[in-house]
């Protein structure tokens, strides 16, 4: 048979296909409105099992993983379908709609950063708040909670680097505190070698410096042959090289440092990629959605079984949302279970936006919220 008749075979199956898909749609409204008249839930998994388990068989040894995988992204389509057609997920919702503020973000306000003067944190915050009250701590827990008690209006903290990942302990802390992200910025980072003034680059044996901006030079400063020590933020270093008597020590920091703590510029832009950005966030005590909102956050924790990632993620190519972070932590106590941080591009007021929120609250209830929020 000839690649074209073939292809005319595909094209007739491919229409019965799609009409049968139309038709289980429309069934699939029915089952949803039967379900909101009885008040029973709209995620039903043993049915769902039940279902995959028989195509599975049907399939056979060949074909029953692909029967599955279609089922699965049905079942998901069908989900969602039958979650805007039913309106669930008021609760999130409605907690979104109400945090809605009428007036942009303040310009100041005590807000809290982690470091000490000169840390990236507070160029950040610079630029969120000209106008800020800036209070440093000493770590990002001290951040959050001071963020959480009401100390500071504000928290602004580093999220992830374009090329070195997440920063996890910031991602740690996040189920530990009581906090919504109200704004993000990505703030591009060049990265200074710092030593007291006199001293020769042959001179530097160890350089200090946070973890992430190490790594982030990783390849400059192992090319040196260094010794490096993490400290808890970059300007600390370049505080501590300052306050040393040594001379055969340098850090990692802003160039500003240099000025701020009398210190001498030994290497310029020393990080691995030109293109090295960090994306702040900025922290509120409570759920709050400035005008412009155009990113929403939130984690899940998920079935340990095959295929519930790929069930979850489905539901956004189905509506034709663009996921820019999919971060997984840990579970403390669990072996090998993980929760998912999601960060979607997507406007609260859209109608698919709206009900594939409402969908993710019938699979975790209440839907744990980070934050709808502009990035800069």
């Amino acid at each position: 048979m000839e690649l074209d008749e073939l292809r005319k075979s595909l094209d007739g199956i491919d229409k019965r296909l799609l009409d049968a898909f139309f038709e289980r749609m429309k069934v699939v409204a029915d089952i949803a409105e039967v379900k909101r008249e009885q008040g029973l839930a709209l995620y039903h998994p043993a049915r769902e099992r039940e279902i995959l388990a028989r195509v599975g068989a049907e399939g056979g040894e060949e074909l029953g993983s692909y029967a599955r995988v279609l089922f699965t992204t049905l079942m998901s389509l069908s989900r969602t379908y039958q979650a805007r057609l039913s309106g669930a997920g008021s609760d999130t919702l409605g907690a979104l709609d109400a945090a809605m503020q009428q007036r942009p973000m303040p310009r100041g306000g005590r807000i809290a950063c982690q470091g000490v003067e000169g840390a990236y944190s507070q160029e950040a915050c610079l630029k969120m708040f000209p106008d800020a009250d800036i209070l440093f701590f000493k770590n990002f827990d001290a951040v959050f909670a001071a963020v959480e008690s009401g100390l500071c209006q504000f928290g602004v903290l580093p999220a992830e680097n374009s090329t070195h990942g997440t920063v996890g302990e910031v991602y740690d802390l996040m189920l530990e505190h009581n906090f919504s992200i109200v704004k993000s910025m990505k703030l591009k980072i060049s990265h200074a070698l710092l030593a007291r003034r006199g001293t020769s680059m042959k001179g530097i044996k160890e350089v200090y410096s946070h973890e992430q901006a190490l790594g982030q030079c990783a390849k400059y400063l192992d090319g040196k042959g260094f010794a490096t020590h993490a400290v808890e933020n970059t300007a600390v270093a370049a505080k501590l090289v300052a306050e040393s008597e040594r001379s055969d020590i340098a850090a990692v920091a802003s160039k500003s440092c240099a000025e701020l703590y009398d210190l001498e510029v030994v290497g310029e832009d020393i990080q691995d990629a030109g293109a090295n950005f960090t994306r702040f966030i900025c922290i509120a005590p409570e759920l709050r959605v400035y005008p412009g909102a155009s990113k929403i956050s939130f984690v899940c924790t998920l079935p340990h079984t095959p295929g519930s990632l790929h069930s979850l993620i489905s539901r956004f190519a189905a509506l034709g949302l663009n996921l820019t972070k999919l971060e997984s932590r840990p579970i403390p106590g669990r072996d090998f279970e993980f929760r998912f941080y999601f960060d979607m591009e997507a406007d609260l007021l859209d109608p698919q936006v709206r009900s594939l929120v409402a969908e993710l609250e019938t699979l975790t209830h209440p839907l744990p919220i980070h934050g709808a929020y502009t990035e800069a």
